[in-house]
């Protein structure tokens, strides 16, 4: 029999997961107090929760949505992080931390209806941020329209050296 507890952990788990766009289990154990605290902040720092979950109620959780297919990874201690924003921000966070606490172990994740393994994972911590691929995008298109620019303005500027240099030889 549940207790009243156990179905509000499972409701709450139930809302966090409802429209994520980013889901990563992680082991934890080896991990002290101050480097799950610190983990906490590094992830809420990109928008995204870190929590210890038990792996029953998670299954429970995950049951009837998309996500099912993480149930076979929720085995041993597992922590849960939660996104609904930059997938991205949230895989170079957790890799910048996993490089500083080898204790932390990655299992795999989910990523806007995709399984990814620890490797893509890291792939994906390996993209520029959604920024620096705007800012990209920006300086490429302002290349562009400066060299349209310089083409379209050549056939004026063209002439107006041919009038000078015809102002000058008719001025000798």
């Amino acid at each position: 029999m549940p207790t009243q507890e156990k179905v509000e952990a499972v409701a709450e788990l139930k809302s966090r997961l409802d429209g994520v766009k980013t889901v990563v289990l992680t082991e934890y154990r080896g991990l002290t107090v101050q480097q799950l605290s610190d983990l906490r902040k590094q992830l809420r720092a990109v928008s995204a929760d870190y929590r210890v979950v038990k792996n029953r109620l998670a299954r429970l959780a995950i049951k009837s949505s998309g996500l099912e297919a993480l149930g076979p990874h929720l085995t041993g201690p597992t922590g849960v992080v939660f996104s609904k924003a930059d997938p991205v921000a949230v895989a170079k966070a957790l890799h910048t931390f996993a490089k500083a606490n080898q204790a932390l172990g990655i299992r795999t994740g989910y990523v806007e209806g995709q399984m990814l393994a620890p490797a893509a994972l890291k792939a994906l911590a390996d993209l520029p941020s959604r920024e620096q691929l705007r800012a990209q995008l920006i300086g490429a298109i302002q290349g562009i329209l400066a060299q349209l620019v310089g083409v379209l303005t050549a056939p004026q500027r063209e002439l107006v050296y041919v009038l000078q240099q015809r102002g000058k030889n008719a001025a000798e």
